[in-house]
């Protein structure tokens, strides 16, 4: 797996019910609120629909973002199939069992529909291997509409 290291904390995000999109949109917000830029990197299908998405996720408001192939530089959160950072992110959301090379991120965010046995299987490799390499790695599960902290559970 590319750059598990120690560098990045890592944290896992275990979807059970809704969409990626909505589940994500109040990540990116947080990360916005406390200044951080950020990557998404997943499928260009995934891309495509964040960002129709992140334009409308809430009614008062948008998450300001932009493509890769825009002026990606200048943008807040940047949308991408590549796990690359041309706008200094310093978090990477990874989407789709998508990876990142953790010697640019201090934060990896791995979001993971539960149901997706390929993304879950890819999810629990990360985990391991951040652990492995003796890395901080923290486990979310969706509970009541928000996110609790989990000890994951033994493979």
């Amino acid at each position: 797996m590319a750059g598990a290291g120690a560098a990045a904390e890592w944290w896992f995000y275990h979807i059970e019910q809704g969409s990626i999109d909505a589940a994500i949109a109040p990540l990116i917000e947080k990360c916005l609120e406390r200044k951080w830029r950020v990557v998404v990197v997943g499928h260009e299908e995934t891309v495509d629909r964040l960002d129709r998405s992140l334009w409308t996720w809430k009614d008062e408001s948008f998450l300001p973002h932009g493509r890769a192939r825009s002026d990606a530089a200048n943008q807040p959160v940047l949308l991408s199939t590549e796990a690359v950072a041309p706008n200094g992110a310093k978090v990477a959301l990874l989407l789709d069992g998508s990876d990142a090379d953790t010697e640019q991120f201090e934060r990896v965010m791995v979001v993971f529909d539960g149901e997706d046995e390929t993304a879950r299987a890819k999810a629990r490799q990360q985990f391991k291997s951040a652990l492995d390499a003796g890395g901080n790695a923290r486990y979310f599960q969706q509970d009541r509409g928000g996110w609790a902290e989990k000890t994951p559970k033994k493979q």
